[in-house]
């Protein structure tokens, strides 16, 4: 993903550009215009800037950050691979909330929760701000999606899926919307359909679902699940996402611990030592 070095170079242009227009309009800054509404310049040079640096999710955030600004509040972002993987949260977290046309507070409490538990409490009030303005705005999910994967590694992107699932399922049920936008994000990212059903087996349980975790059929040898889960034991180690953070990593162990508990639920059936 491009570096978020460059939406601070963003917020940087959009403050400048946001003072001249105040300081050329003086006194109308704040006032309502004829209309009746006020002037609002932020969120469309930012958006427009997001864009030109960006790409898709340079431009929603540019916007939400622009917006921000004309609501005279700041947004501080971090450079770095944790950062961008927050920042392509927020992003596909709107988009899976906003699947089944309703925004819930379960969803909301969820998100706000798992920020607090992986960034700190200083971090998650100034990213649950920025999704709200997220929120507003209409997703390319394609567009968005497509850019995430060309610049994000594999497993991180499997991070991602995974995180997604569980906003789905804040309220205790699976809206189908919900799961089709995520299959898609998946399928935008490049992420593998056995990946993507490997994950999702972790959260929407079926008689098979032990053996989809693994990417395995019920019919597999034992040596089949054996190599199925030596391959994905490295594939899923927290250790592969150690770059985005220690907080990003103690949530990657979850998904590595489902996958244990599949190969001990198949091993338990079929009697393998």
């Amino acid at each position: 993903m491009t570096k978020l070095i460059v939406i601070i170079i963003i917020a940087i242009f959009v403050y400048a550009l946001i003072k001249s227009f105040q300081k050329k309009d003086k006194g109308e800054a704040g006032q309502e215009n004829k209309t009746g509404q006020k002037k609002s310049y932020g969120k469309w040079i930012g958006g427009g800037l997001g864009w030109a640096f960006g790409g898709p999710l340079g431009a929603i955030l540019g916007f939400a950050m622009g917006s921000m600004f004309d609501g005279s509040q700041g947004a501080n972002y971090r450079g770095s691979a944790r950062g961008d993987f927050a920042m392509s949260l927020l992003v596909l977290s709107a988009a899976v909330m906003k699947a089944d046309t309703k925004v819930l507070k379960s969803e909301l409490d969820y998100i706000k929760s798992f920020f607090i538990r992986q960034f700190g409490m200083d971090e998650s009030e100034r990213l649950i701000p920025i999704l709200k303005e997220i929120l507003k705005q209409e997703i390319n999910i394609q567009e968005v999606s497509t850019q995430v994967g060309q610049y994000m590694d594999y497993p991180s992107k499997l991070q991602l899926i995974h995180y997604l699932f569980g906003i789905a399922s804040a309220d205790g049920q699976y809206h189908p919307s919900e799961v089709d936008v995520i299959e898609r994000i998946s399928g935008f990212m490049g992420v593998r359909a056995a990946d993507f059903t490997s994950i999702r087996a972790m959260f929407v349980k079926n008689i098979n679902s032990a053996y989809d975790i693994l990417e395995i059929v019920p019919e597999a040898t034992d040596e089949e699940v054996k190599k199925a889960y030596r391959r994905l034991a490295v594939e899923y180690h927290p250790d592969k996402v150690s770059h985005l953070g220690e907080d990003i990593r103690k949530s990657a162990t979850e998904k590595f611990q489902n996958l244990n508990a599949a190969y001990e639920q198949i091993k338990k059936q079929r009697g393998i030592k």
